[in-house]
């Protein structure tokens, strides 16, 4: 019963991030040849599930070894 609650709990964070992740209000502007970036960028979705996956490797592996 536990493991399937954990599953489902996982489902629900995995599909919430991801929608916050896609969720734009409206497109960048171009930039200009020369132009440097703003600061404040946000974090690109792939940088973003890099950063997930690593935390579920983490958990896999420490209860893993228990």
């Amino acid at each position: 019963m536990k493991s399937r609650f954990n599953k489902y709990l996982l489902i629900f964070c995995l599909v919430l991030i991801c929608s916050t992740v896609f969720a734009q209000k409206s497109p960048p502007t171009p930039a200009k040849e020369n132009d440097t970036p703003p600061p404040g960028l946000p974090i690109d979705g792939g940088l973003s599930y890099l950063l997930i996956a690593g935390i579920v490797y983490g958990v896999y592996e420490l209860k893993r070894k228990k």
